[in-house]
């Protein structure tokens, strides 16, 4: 059974940085892609970054530059760096990965290309 475990949120002040960790159990983690997301009161939950099983990265336009997603596969773990925090950052990260092996298709950025999503951690960024 897949596990998504979350962790490394809080609060933090406009400007700082948090790095988040998501640990994965239940299969061989490194011939999966992972993504996280994220959803802020009231709102849908949107596509942060994902990672494909090679490694390649993808961000959505406007957190390009300030998130970095990373994987470790010997630890089962995958990160995401955020610096630069501003409050509209405030929201709850998911982290999420997908059941196919050695996935090569291109829509990291849809919530339904994920079947597996952990419970969430709280980012909240004060101004």
């Amino acid at each position: 059974q897949v596990q998504l475990v979350e962790s490394g949120g809080g609060l933090v002040q406009a400007g700082g940085s948090l790095r988040l960790s998501c640990a994965a159990s239940g299969r061989t983690f490194s011939r999966y892609a992972m993504g996280w997301f994220r959803q802020a009161p009231g709102k849908e939950r949107e596509f942060v970054a994902a990672i494909s099983w090679t490694s390649v990265t993808y961000y959505t336009g406007s957190l390009k530059g300030r998130f970095t997603i990373s994987r470790d596969n010997a630890k089962n773990t995958v990160y995401l760096q955020m610096n630069s925090l501003k409050p509209e950052d405030t929201a709850d990260y998911y982290c999420a990965t997908n059941s196919r092996a050695y996935y090569s298709g291109s829509n990291y950025y849809s919530r339904q290309t994920y079947d597996y999503w952990g419970q969430g951690t709280q980012v909240t960024v004060s101004s």
